[in-house]
């Protein structure tokens, strides 16, 4: 598959604070490309925007806000000129069994990574349709293999898979490519925040090979860029995630097999998993929201 220069072109991340946005954002500047770094805390896109390569801007904005994204999308055409790739990235989880769930944390994880996305990518598209540019949506191991106690996470990133492949067919002939990217457990802020509860960290400990490991994030935002310079309907963080896709029909009931015996084995355990939308991104989205 042909490779897109990145040189001078202009790209768009969401999350862009920490973990996968951050280093996305400085893998793409190394090749070439400006960026516009999008988020919630101000501090953090300055220092993210300090140390890239190439011109860069930031902006704080919220992406459930429809207007404040539609704001965005024209500053940057206005300060750039275009974009060519717009990557939403930006994600929130919490964990715990559904009926214990609080509603709003549990909603807002649906509301950030599938409605945000859903803004980002009409807020983009008309500027995209201009530049016949990428449109790349960050979705997950969880989009393939829905798995207990993150029930809000896994609906989220199904979602957006759905959502992307959607918008694949309605933009082609526009120009517009439209592409998947599935991670696994990356070392990022998120998932460490999730390790923090005993519960959850033991859960996961217990998944098969290699579904039970935290991968680095360096290779697979290396794989995410190559993705991107090749504008791929799919792309995967770790390569062994690409063959999950052959028996994705087959796994729904080995994991609800699985997870009877784990929700049997955990018993009353399960209640103490915090409620709390988990690591630094999620206390981030909490503090932007205020009380209530």
């Amino acid at each position: 598959m042909r490779r897109h220069r990145l040189d001078g072109q202009v790209a768009v991340v969401t999350g862009a604070a920490r973990g996968v946005g951050e280093l996305l954002a400085r893998k793409l500047s190394a090749r070439g490309a400006r960026v516009a770094l999008v988020g919630l805390e101000p501090e953090e896109l300055k220092r993210v925007g300090g140390r890239l390569y190439t011109e860069n801007d930031w902006w704080q904005a919220d992406v459930t806000d429809h207007e404040a994204m539609a704001r965005v999308a024209s500053e940057v055409k206005a300060r750039f000129g275009k974009a060519d790739i717009v990557v939403a990235n930006a994600g929130v989880a919490s964990g715990g069994p559904f009926a214990d769930s609080d509603p709003a944390s549990w909603r807002r994880v649906i509301e950030v990574n599938l409605i945000g996305s859903a803004i980002t990518g009409r807020a983009f598209l008309p500027v995209l349709t201009e530049s016949r540019g990428y449109f790349l949506q960050i979705a997950s191991l969880a989009a393939i293999v829905p798995a207990p106690l993150m029930s809000a996470y896994c609906a989220s990133k199904s979602g957006v898979e759905a959502f992307a492949h959607s918008l694949r067919a309605e933009v082609a002939h526009r120009g517009v490519r439209v592409g998947v990217a599935y991670l696994s457990w990356t070392d990022t802020d998120m998932v460490r925040g999730a390790d923090r509860d005993e519960v959850m960290r033991e859960t996961r400990g217990r998944l098969p090979w290699p579904a039970n490991r935290t991968y680095p994030a360096g290779p697979a935002v290396d794989r995410i860029v190559a993705g991107i310079e090749r504008r791929s309907a799919q792309v995967y963080g770790q390569r062994w995630l690409r063959s999950t896709q052959a028996v994705r029909g087959l796994l729904p009931p080995l994991v609800a097999a699985a997870g009877r015996r784990e929700m049997t084995r955990l018993g009353p355990r399960v209640a103490g998993v915090s409620q709390r939308l988990v690591g630094a991104g999620g206390a981030a989205d909490e503090a932007a929201r205020g009380p209530g």
